[in-house]
């Protein structure tokens, strides 16, 4: 291993570490975000999730953990879409209307008042993610956003939104993975337990 990997690959650690620390003190937001998707489980509202590249792969990781993972018999379950996930309909937006529009177009067929939708952007400023928040809250969705840098434009955008202070975009995307498992895992965990059975983690 060289020395400049070694180094670069500590410090990438460092920081991981560090920003998980600071972590420790949004329990409550967590907790929060939690009690929305649990609240929409309820009422049989749709939790819809979007994003672009590694953020496209946590939305659509981010459904099956919630639509699979939180499976536990006796209860509910999730109704969750990503609208990464229709390449045909996000390719057709986007080559007859706009790349902005292939997300927004979704939620305008699929959508209700009363659904979630989650923007997921590193930078806080991806156009089409920015694009179908806005739209979702004015029609009366829940909006939530997860970001990282400086927020970006996510950050106001949605009703509720959690930024990674970091500025390399692979942590970013490293912590929001771990963000959704936290809270899914969160989910299930407490469903076991009021039922009385073994938990499968922590």
């Amino acid at each position: 291993m060289s020395d400049y990997r070694k180094k670069f690959m500590r410090k990438y650690l460092d920081e991981i570490v560090e920003s998980l620390h600071k972590m420790r003190a949004d329990a409550e937001t967590f907790d929060r975000i939690a009690d929305i998707l649990l609240e929409a489980r309820k009422r049989g509202a749709t939790v819809f999730i979007t994003g672009n590249g590694g953020s496209a792969s946590t939305a659509s990781h981010f459904v099956s953990d919630l639509a699979k993972g939180t499976i536990v018999e006796n209860e509910a379950r999730f109704r969750a879409i990503a609208l990464t996930d229709n390449i045909p309909l996000m390719t057709a937006w986007g080559n007859d209307s706009s790349y902005d529009d292939i997300f927004v177009e979704q939620l305008k067929n699929l959508m209700r008042p009363g659904d979630v939708v989650i923007g997921i952007s590193g930078s806080g400023n991806s156009p089409n993610v920015l694009k179908a928040v806005d739209w979702a809250r004015e029609n009366g969705a829940m909006t939530m956003g997860l970001s990282g840098f400086k927020g970006g434009k996510l950050a106001t955008a949605a009703e509720i939104a959690y930024v990674i202070p970091l500025h390399y975009m692979q942590q970013i995307e490293d912590i929001h993975l771990l963000v959704e498992h936290m809270i899914t895992s969160a989910i299930r965990e407490e469903s076991l337990h009021r039922q009385g059975k073994p938990s499968g983690g922590c």
